[in-house]
Order: C-alpha cells, then structure tokens, then sequence
C-alpha cells in the first residue's frame, strides 16, 4: 500500500496527465501561488543564506523539519521562478505530514511523472531533481541517526 506522499502524488500526476503542455504550465503556476508563505522564524535564515539549494539556479530554500514523526517541509522560491516555485508547492503539499519512510519511499521519477520536461526543459529539471534530492538526502539523515 502506498503511503500519503505517494498517493498524493498520484493524484497530482494524475491531474497533469490529462492536460495539454501547455495546461500544465498553468496547473504548475497554479501550485506556485498555493506555496504557504515562510514562516517568520525562517525569513532571517533565508536572509542569510541558509538552506539554499545551490544546485539550482533559481533561488530556492528548502527547510526539511521532523515534527512529531512527520515531515514538515517549507519552501521559498524567487517569484520570478513561478515554475519552480509550482514544483516546490507540489512537494511541500505531498510531503508535509508524511512520515520520513514515506518520502524515502517515493521514486526519483516524479518530476517526469508529471509531463514537465517537454515543457520545462532538462536545465529546469536537474534543478528541481536537486530540490526533490535534497528533501530525500534530509529525510535520510534524520532516519540514519
């Protein structure tokens, strides 16, 4: 049986699937302005640099945080990276109240899951496959100790 993560993103993928190129431009832009804003406490560490996905070329901060056996993800992307920013959106909203056994569990082929490369490009996507590796790396860590 597939755990919240995996059947969360299930769903989205799903609802990629049956959309033209183009239509799944939108629905990504439309994950990038359900983002939650940062927390406050996190606004100053992102001001000074902390947690920054460097692989990516777009600014992106990750926070990959356990609270009460769950996985709670924050992210912040620059806004004029709406198509990154939707692809942290979709994994924030799937990760968030998974449990750590289910993040690891979920395969590293989600990003093509979701039709985006014809649209996003394969720069685009080894950044976001830096996002997706990072939030596992994390989650791995907290397992392995």
């Amino acid at each position: 049986m597939a755990g919240k993560a995996q059947q969360r993103l299930d769903e989205i993928a799903a609802e990629f699937t049956d959309l033209e190129p183009r239509e799944r431009l939108e629905l990504l832009l439309d994950f990038a302005e359900h983002l939650p804003e940062l927390p406050d406490p996190l606004r100053a560490e992102r001001d000074a640099g902390e947690h920054r996905v460097h692989e990516c070329m777009t600014p992106v901060y990750l926070w990959v945080l356990a609270e009460n056996g769950q996985v709670r993800v924050h992210g912040d992307v620059a806004p004029e990276a709406p198509t990154v920013k939707g692809f942290v959106g979709i994994l924030v909203d799937a990760f968030s109240g998974a449990t750590p056994a289910e993040v690891l569990a979920v395969p590293p082929d989600v990003i093509h899951r979701l039709g985006l490369v014809e649209a996003l490009g394969m720069v685009r996507m080894r950044g976001m496959s830096a996002i997706l590796n990072r939030i596992r790396a994390e989650v791995a860590r907290w397992e392995a100790s």
